[in-house]
């Protein structure tokens, strides 16, 4: 043992052994997750000594600490003289888990976790995915966003304000890491399907990062989270004494473009051109522009867009196995027309046009509506992403007389309207198809178009249905059925380090094309 040795060893030989128990610590220290080496790295030991060790989350180790760990790190003292290694430390963490009455709980629980003990999150987060992924992201974080302002304790990520304009450079060299490789922003305008949070979206890029981590072992000091603060016009956040942004309405047009722009120009020049930036929960009237906008010169997705719709399209592909036909045999109805069922059906259209179809062809087996019905000829306030997919046809403002109408093999839902897929309209989907597809896509649980168990049920189990939140299995007359989850997580976080490692300056669409078809044929 190096401690005996050390106790052996005259005055004058101290400092020697005390590097070569730096050099043993060194692999421990480098901040490195597994499966994500580089060799290419210098490994160091930490800057700081003692109690600040211990108040550093990506170096406490807790009880985890082996004695030369602690003597070295300056350490020894501070912790109880018991060895508890990262295993039965899991477990502890687990029984706290479990004697937490709510969701909330245990998200706050998990978050105080990672503020103290960043590896012991993520090991935690590996080792029981399925059963925290509920936590950490929708539903449960749709709720933690909403009361925010009460449960924030201590920051993560940056906060950058529309008032910041010609300083956002300077903010950024203020993060404590420079080798940032993947920024998750958002201006808060839309967070899951509860419209403005403001400055209290900031729980969404964090708990997307953690699953940058969580499911695809990217190393978490490459994940930058970032909130965009621009006010905002929910006026209820704005009085509340607790809310944690600017108390004023968002800021719109060129000011706003200009915040933009000069963030995403500040993390280029920061951090390089191939950083990925990963737009999150923008409001409808920017999210297809700043897209558009970066889509060529900057190495950046919307996941609310694209990754919705790759894993939306896997989805529809698996289904295609058990309803016995082609994706060009199926005719969609999308209810809600915003960033995620438009980015389906541009999706959608994209492999149609692959399997064989024009591309008019294609756009005219998708009809959409919008609150303001469907999309028609004759509406005047169509944007051109929503002209893609307008008919010939009345407005028309009732989905069930829509469905009666087009008898689609397939209903989509992401206008976070809850119960709008009524028993009659399931029922008449049931009429017109052996096995209807029907995916109640919005976000969190209290705001999807149905239920799985209402699904089913209306239906007489007929129903290939998915959900984006998770609904628990259904059972009757013997049968048992898992519902399909629509979760994002199952893509982007591939996306992400595929793009990492590959070193890609720019996301074609035709990668989420990609990730559907593979995701689809993992499953086979």
């Amino acid at each position: 043992m190096i401690i005996r040795t050390m106790q052996r060893l005259p005055r004058q030989g101290l400092a020697a052994a005390n590097m070569l128990q730096k050099r043993v610590l060194m692999k421990a220290y480098s901040g490195k997750t597994e499966g994500n080496q580089n060799s290419n790295s210098t490994l160091s030991v930490p800057e700081k000594h003692g109690i600040d060790v211990l108040r550093e989350p990506n170096l406490n180790k807790g009880m985890a600490m082996t004695l030369a760990e602690r003597q070295v790190l300056g350490v020894h003292g501070l912790l109880p003289p018991c060895f508890i290694d990262q295993e039965t430390q899991v477990k502890r963490c687990m029984r706290h888990l479990n004697d937490k009455p709510t969701p909330l709980e245990k998200y706050i629980y998990l978050c105080s976790l990672q503020d103290r003990n960043e590896r012991l999150f993520f090991r935690l987060l590996h080792d029981y995915l399925e059963e925290l992924m509920p936590i950490i992201y929708t539903p449960t974080v749709g709720l933690a966003c909403q009361k925010y302002g009460v449960l924030f304790r201590r920051p993560r990520g940056l906060f950058i304000t529309i008032h910041d304009r010609g300083h956002i450079y300077d903010i950024l060299k203020n993060w404590p890491v420079r080798n940032v490789k993947a920024v998750c922003f958002t201006d808060g305008e839309r967070i899951l399907g509860l419209g403005d949070l403001g400055c209290q979206g900031m729980g969404i890029p964090v708990g997307k990062l953690a699953l940058y981590t969580g499911c695809a072992s990217i190393n978490p000091t490459y994940c930058l989270p970032v909130t965009l603060d621009v006010g905002t016009n929910n006026e209820e956040l704005r009085n509340d004494p607790m809310y944690i942004g600017l108390r004023q309405p968002r800021v719109r047009g060129e000011e706003y473009d200009e915040f933009i722009d000069e963030f995403i120009t500040a993390c280029k020049a920061r951090y390089g051109s191939s950083v990925l930036m990963h737009f999150e929960d923008f409001g409808n009237q920017h999210a297809f522009r700043l897209l558009s906008r970066y889509l060529d010169n900057t190495c950046c997705f919307n996941d609310d867009i694209q990754g919705t719709a790759s894993v939306a399209l896997a989805g529809i592909l698996g289904s295609l196995r058990i309803t016995n036909n082609k994706i060009t045999d199926h005719k969609f109805v999308f209810l809600g027309a915003g960033e995620a069922n438009l980015g389906i059906a541009e999706l959608i259209t994209l492999k149609m046009v692959k399997e064989g179809m024009s591309l008019q062809e294609a756009r005219d087996r998708i009809y959409m509506m919008d609150s303001r019905g469907t999309l028609s000829y004759s509406r005047t306030d169509l944007t051109e992403h929503k002209k893609h997919f307008s008919k010939d046809m009345p407005i028309m403002k009732n989905l069930e007389e829509v469905v009666k109408l087009v008898k689609p093999t397939a209903l989509i839902g992401a206008a976070a309207a809850p119960k709008a897929f009524t028993k009659e309209i399931i029922e008449e989907m049931s009429r017109n198809n052996k096995r209807p597809v029907i995916f109640a896509l919005s976000n969190p649980t209290s705001k999807s178009e149905c239920t799985a168990e209402e699904c089913y049920t209306w239906s007489k189990n007929q129903a290939v249905f998915a959900s984006g939140s998770p609904f628990p299995r259904y059972e009757k007359g013997g049968d048992v059925f898992e519902p399909g989850q629509g979760n994002n997580a199952y893509i982007f976080p591939a996306v992400a380090l595929g793009v990492m490692c590959c070193g890609s300056i720019r996301i074609p669409d035709e990668l989420f094309l990609a990730a559907a078809e593979v995701r689809e044929s993992a499953r086979e």
